[in-house]
């Protein structure tokens, strides 16, 4: 019995090899694994049926098979990469571009990106226009990255802080259970210039979670900000029964104007290690890693290497290190700010659940919470790797430099069908009344305030339709398979164009369905009356300006 023991000890050792070696290894271990199992046959045809050895082979065998069964029906997991920018932006208006901060160069395009900014400039007049119109950092982000096919999700805006979540559109049906808060620290909880926001959402079935925090300020408040961090993470919370608070999510990243400094080391030394790359020399005496060897919740979160300059504070317009004096009480010269690593970005995931020993005379008995845990642990993993983490020192409008995180997130899927297809019936223009066909492929909670949506190709966000028509209202057919859904010939656009359909869930707050790209047609009638589109209705005056899509 040990021995066929040993031999499947080393013919699960053998594929686990496999699969992280090249073509050659491979073949390698198929042969030493066939002559295990050779020698495993050898041992089957010298053993009596009668003796009780022989079924435990046979279980032995059975169990084997039973591995390898699930081991090949398992679906295959997929890489998906992950883009974090932190900003402090000072109130500065945005740059003209952002290029370089969001690596649009790069071979790799990100599946997601999130961006937290801290200081957006808040006042009265631009909080005014934010609540009606986007705001130029948004408008920035959203323009950059719609040509390429990436959709605004989610955002959350309290005073400075603002949350953008980006994906690509094949990823948007996948992407559900959105829902956004924030949390206001500043003067004594009632002021939104410190505190968190936070987008959490389903990914594929993974419950995700973005904290862009902004705390307590200067050097000798590093145990403040600890506490405005647990309070944040506390009350919050959300309305799911899978993830109710921020700590229940399979992976948290917390992120932004953290506001840990360097203690103990004088100007000259830090600044000489800056000057010589040496950063490591200060790495013990950053109040973040200090505090996280006796605060509990902080060693829960990783963090790569801080292999970079710190990311505060720098002069105006430049990359040379604060060397104003400030003005105090009684007109006395502050000193300089002490270079620190105030912007950064971490990562949580969810501690594993382990069974209890079944020698244990005190064990105890696990819910059922903890045990479907225990079961999407096993059955649909998620890995993360830190591929890259630096300042960017190009942008200079700000005392603070972006920090660029880019992760790879290893998961297996916990679905790949959307919840809805749909697809236009028909040629489309503005001259015939049109159709929209849709199934739904799972069960979902509808309602009467399910729209559908006519976008653009490279449309920016949700909000950034053509035209929509109320599922339910315009409905003109139905049976258990197929619905038919009617759009009037007054809302497409003259002009026609590129566009696609998207099913928008009320309940679900998210895009459920999206078709494959279509071509809207040109009007006809309009073209032999030469009526100019401005003439025809304000849709098309919206279609046809350019700016919109920037």
């Amino acid at each position: 019995m040990d021995e066929i023991s040993r031999l499947f000890g080393s013919i699960g050792r053998v594929r686990s090899d496999s699969n992280s070696s090249d073509a050659t290894q491979s073949t390698g271990s198929k042969l030493v694994l066939r002559h295990r199992l050779n020698q495993l046959m050898t041992c089957v045809d010298d053993l009596d049926s009668k003796h009780e050895l022989h079924e435990k082979v046979i279980k032995t065998l059975d169990n084997a098979f039973l591995v390898c069964g699930k081991r090949a029906n398992k679906p295959k997991k997929d890489s998906l990469r992950l883009h974090m920018v932190t900003w402090n932006v000072a109130t500065a208006d945005p740059p003209d571009d952002v290029t370089s901060l969001l690596h649009l160069s790069s071979p790799k395009s990100p599946d997601l990106y999130v961006i937290g900014l801290q200081e957006v400039y808040s006042g009265p007049l631009r909080i005014v226009s934010d609540i009606v119109f986007d705001d130029p950092w948004s408008q920035l982000f959203m323009s950059t990255l719609a040509p390429r096919n990436y959709v605004k999700v989610s955002s959350m805006r309290m005073q400075g802080l603002l949350l953008l979540f980006f994906s690509k559109l094949e990823h948007v049906p996948f992407i559900r259970d959105i829902q956004a808060t924030y949390t206001r620290t500043g003067i004594f909880g009632y002021w939104g210039n410190k505190g968190g926001v936070s987008i959490r959402l389903s990914f594929y079935g993974h419950m995700l979670c973005f904290l862009n925090c902004h705390l307590a300020a200067h050097m000798k408040y590093a145990s403040e900000r600890v506490d405005e961090f647990e309070y944040i993470m506390n009350t919050q919370t959300f309305d799911c029964k899978k993830a109710p608070q921020i700590v229940d999510h399979r992976l948290l990243f917390w992120f932004g104007d953290l506001n840990f400094r360097i203690e103990d080391h004088g100007m000259h030394f830090v600044r000489s290690c800056i000057n010589k790359e040496t950063y490591n020399l200060l790495w013990s005496k950053d109040q973040l890693t200090m505090m996280k060897k006796k605060e509990q919740m902080l060693q829960e979160f990783d963090e790569g290497p801080l292999d970079f300059q710190p990311t505060y504070k720098f002069d105006l317009n430049s990359d040379t290190y604060d060397s104003r004096l400030y003005k105090t009480w009684f007109g006395f010269n502050g000193k300089k700010r002490k270079p620190a690593w105030t912007d950064r970005i971490l990562w949580r995931l969810r501690p594993k659940v382990s069974l209890p020993d079944e020698q244990d005379e005190n064990k105890v008995e696990l819910d059922a919470k903890t045990l479907k845990q225990l079961e999407e642990d096993e059955e649909y993993p998620l890995k993360i790797r830190q591929d890259f983490y630096t300042s960017n020192m190009e942008y200079s409008i700000s005392d603070h430099k972006p920090v660029v995180g880019i992760f790879t997130l290893e998961l297996r899927k916990m679905y790949k069908t959307p919840l809805v297809r749909l697809q236009p019936e028909g040629d489309w223009s503005a001259d015939i009344d049109a159709m929209v066909v849709y199934s739904p492929l799972q069960p979902f909670p509808s309602s009467t305030w399910d729209w559908i949506g006519l976008y653009k190709v490279g449309f920016s966000s949700v909000l950034d339709y053509i035209t929509y028509t109320w599922v339910k209202d315009d409905e003109v057919a139905f049976n258990e398979e197929v619905i038919q859904v009617y759009v009037s010939k007054e809302e497409i656009p003259v002009r026609g164009g590129e566009c696609v359909l998207c099913y928008y869930s009320n309940t679900l707050q998210c895009i459920i369905g999206i078709s494959e790209p279509f071509m809207v047609l040109e009007s006809k009638v309009a073209i032999e009356e030469g009526v100019l589109p401005e003439r025809i209705n304000g849709l098309d005056r919206t279609v046809a300006n350019d700016e919109f899509w920037k």
